[in-house]
């Protein structure tokens, strides 16, 4: 954090004060990072940005006050080397950053980091990556942030001569697994978990073009890297969308300020205090009206732009539908009734909800104020007029639910349907007994 004073002093008082402090303008914490870029692989395709990417995330991050351990086209040992000089200065640090473009992959659910000269003819030479879960484990050394950021989910083709040797059964994905932000961290990949990222066609790729754009920020870490999501998204057209998780208390700034001042404001509500909570119901439901609701609540708080992300690709479901003409054989205003038998401790009911199917998409959204339970319902009908539809919403009154799940909670099921012009039936595909009727008005 970079400490400076809010005060209405003389600028010379502010220096005098600054200096018998002993903090005048530089950094209090002690800031670490390991920088790699590999792109000269000698068993597969070369890659042009991570070089680059590389020398520029190291200069930004020493102007934020970092030491920096830089690799660039690392070997093998050379690799090995760095993470453990990385792991010894972690030890002493209170914000570690690990950053990595280059190629990676995924298996059996372990990510993979790749130097320049490793190979990949069986399952033996995964010895020579780099396993991400022990960066993870040495960022944990940091006293107060961590921040692990991989650039790194370009199509790997090493990966199909993996699957073609393997002598047992194996999960080879494409992309990298997920991973979970432990207490403290920031765990950014340039796109989402299971997916390929595009390398770009300048200096940099997409990724760190809007991490160097953001990251010298005076902004709270949090909304950094959210603002980082938000232009990957906007830049590559709204088709790759960054995993970001996040497990931090309190505010952290690598660039902005902490304010000290001779007297505490009035403390003032917070307007976002009730934001992370209402994110977590809206996508639940997952639908426009959900995520609509949200932005009209909090839309300066922590969630906005996934929000709008997740608003963003909804729409452009619907947007990519069959043309006017090609599947209009259902569409206007139907009428949806849903009866679900008995089932154990869950109580029977019917509910009637008013759907809308607009060029084969079909939808339909309820809330009961009564109970609050909330059910929408999503899907594209073929011209033969089968479908199997999407429900998700929140549950109402416990004695209704299955499993004992609380009022509140969120849930999700199909349904298979099969439409006439006028009149369809659908079961939804679980155990519990329900069936759902449509009735064109």
């Amino acid at each position: 954090m970079r400490f400076f004073f809010k005060s209405h002093l003389p600028g010379f008082c502010l220096a005098l004060l600054a200096y018998w402090l002993g903090l005048d303008s530089v950094f209090a914490d002690t800031r670490v990072a390991l920088v790699i870029g590999n792109g000269a692989y000698a068993s597969t395709a070369q890659l042009p940005n991570p070089s680059h990417d590389a020398e520029d995330v190291a200069s930004s991050l020493k102007r934020s006050g970092f030491e920096v351990i830089q690799g660039i086209d690392l070997r093998q040992a050379d690799m090995q080397d760095l993470t453990i000089r990385f792991a010894r200065a972690a030890s002493r640090a209170d914000v570690a950053i690990f950053y990595y473009s280059g190629h990676a992959m995924q298996y059996n659910g372990v990510n993979y980091l790749m130097p320049v000269d490793a190979m990949l003819t069986d399952e033996a030479d995964l010895k020579r990556f780099v396993r991400v879960d022990d960066i993870v484990n040495d960022l944990q050394q940091a006293k107060n942030l961590r921040i692990l950021v991989l650039d790194s989910c370009r199509d790997n083709p090493l990966a199909e001569t993996l699957k073609r040797s393997a002598t047992r059964a194996a999960s080879i994905g494409r992309g990298l697994s997920r991973v979970e932000a432990p207490r403290g961290t920031i765990v950014s990949f340039s796109t989402q978990s299971g997916q390929v990222a595009a390398d770009g066609a300048g200096r940099n790729s997409p990724y760190t073009t809007a991490f160097l754009k953001h990251i010298e920020e005076p902004q709270e870490i949090g909304d950094v890297f959210r603002d980082i999501s938000s232009d990957v998204y906007d830049a590559s057209g709204k088709t790759q969308l960054p995993e970001l998780s996040l497990s931090i208390i309190g505010k952290f700034y690598l660039n902005g300020p902490v304010s000290m001042t001779v007297a505490p404001a009035a403390p003032r509500a917070d307007p976002c205090a009730a934001a992370e909570a209402h994110w977590k119901a809206a996508d639940g439901i997952g639908t426009v009206g959900a995520f609509e609701d949200h932005l009209a609540r909090f839309s300066n708080c922590s969630f906005a732009s996934l929000a709008r992300a997740r608003m963003d690709g909804l729409k452009q479901k619907v947007a990519a539908a069959p043309a006017a003409g090609e599947s209009r054989t259902f569409d206007g205003k139907w009428d949806v009734t849903v009866s679900c038998a008995s089932s154990g401790k869950a109580m029977g009911y019917t509910r009637a909800l008013s759907a809308t199917i607009a060029n084969g998409v079909f939808h339909a959204e309820d809330r009961d104020p009564r109970t609050n339970s909330t059910l929408a319902i999503d899907g594209q009908i073929g011209a033969d007029g089968k479908t199997t539809l999407s429900a998700r919403g929140l549950t109402g009154p416990s004695a209704y639910t299955v499993n004992n799940s609380a009022p509140g909670s969120p849930y999700g099921y199909t349904i298979d349907a099969q439409f006439e012009r006028s009149r369809g039936s659908g079961k939804r595909n679980e155990l519990r007994p329900c069936s759902f009727t449509f009735v064109k008005r």
